[in-house]
């Protein structure tokens, strides 16, 4: 029996009324009866659509959302919700289409920009993406989203200055985002500045589930009347970077070091596995934050940690390999070792290559 339009348009305030209340589950059947009624309305197909945004239900939101771009050619909303639902669904191509109607309608708007930006970058078009981030920044030099996003094309193309610049505006923006600062850090260490990157590397440690951390205080580099514990800061002690955190890290202070079994069989030194009591710990710091908390220079770390004499490890005359555990395990050891670096390695190597002041006879290469 077909709707009357009196029906519909209680629908249409029931429907309204349930998406203005946030009810968006009460408010997507009612809609899609009202479409089922009026095929042909781009309106009901838009809201239909963005209730189903609203929900999550991208791929069923694609259908009415590309039939309401059809109908409301000349509705910027219409286009950019479109748009969005297609780069979701990683529909990059129709995303851009759609934004570039937008554009054409609302010329100059930031949002439209970045979003453009965004459905270029995921598309590979690296340039025209900068070129969309810059539009969008020269209408709103503060838009978040644009400034983050151009860091990440600027540093990748080795303009980290750039980076930087984009990032310390929006810090100014948001100067309580850890994750900003962590990346802020991480680009400042990767260029071997240590001294203002190692302050915003620590933000990492206050973004939740991130990082393992025992119950106890974390030490800030005071005295402490107990014994210190120092620790790999991965979820995973026996991980390959926990391991390899720990011998290249685990130096320049006396402390016991938490680690796995195999670790704990060749560190010659007090050490404790995860799980064991605390019991007599003052305090707790992660192997990462050490060069912070006691002011280690890049080309002057502590000495390595010594190894017990027996099983320390690899007895060849030379090893060449990645910047795995295995390989740190060869450089403690003293012997001749070279470290295979890639482009972006971690940031405690800094810039260098060559010989490294890290362990005895190490070399690096890139």
């Amino acid at each position: 029996m077909p709707i009357t339009d009196l029906q519909l348009q209680a629908l249409a305030r029931d429907a309204m009324q349930r998406a203005q209340a946030g009810d968006y589950a009460g408010a997507e059947p009612l809609f899609a009866q009202i479409v089922a009624a009026r095929p042909n309305s781009g309106q009901a197909l838009h809201l239909l659509g963005q209730t189903r945004l609203k929900l999550r239900r991208f791929a069923e939101a694609r259908e009415p959302l590309e039939r309401a771009a059809k109908f409301l050619p000349k509705e910027v909303a219409a286009q950019v919700n479109y748009a969005g639902c297609l780069t979701v669904l990683g529909e990059h191509e129709g995303a851009l289409w759609a934004l570039d109607r937008a554009g054409k309608l609302k010329p100059g708007d930031p949002v439209i920009a970045h979003n453009r930006g965004h459905a270029l970058e995921a598309l590979g078009r690296l340039e025209e993406a900068e070129r969309s981030y810059d539009d969008a920044l020269a209408a709103d030099h503060r838009l978040m989203p644009s400034l983050i996003a151009r860091a990440g094309l600027l540093e990748a193309r080795g303009d980290w200055l750039g980076a930087l610049a984009d990032l310390d505006m929006a810090l100014v923006n948001r100067p309580d985002d850890t994750r900003l600062r962590l990346r802020r850090g991480e680009l400042l260490l990767r260029q071997g500045d240590w001294m203002r990157g190692l302050p915003d590397y620590e933000a990492r440690l206050d973004i939740p589930g991130e990082c393992y951390m025992p119950d106890l205080p974390r030490w800030q580099g005071e005295p402490v009347d107990g014994r210190l514990l120092i620790y790999p800061e991965q979820l995973d002690v026996e991980s390959d970077a926990a391991k390899r955190d720990t011998l290249m890290l685990a130096r320049g202070v006396d402390a016991v070091v938490q680690c796995g079994e195999m670790l704990a069989a060749l560190l010659d030194g007090p050490t404790a596995r995860r799980g064991d009591s605390l019991e007599g710990f003052a305090a707790a710091a992660p192997l990462r934050s050490l060069p912070f908390l006691l002011g280690w220079s890049p080309d002057a770390p502590p000495p390595p940690p010594a190894l017990r004499a027996r099983g320390a490890g690899p007895t060849h005359d030379a090893v060449i390999g990645d910047d795995v555990w295995e390989t740190h395990l060869a450089a403690c050891s003293g012997i001749a070792t070279t470290i295979r670096l890639p482009t972006k390695a971690d940031w405690l190597w800094g810039r260098q290559e060559g010989v490294s002041p890290w362990y005895p006879s190490l070399e690096l290469v890139r």
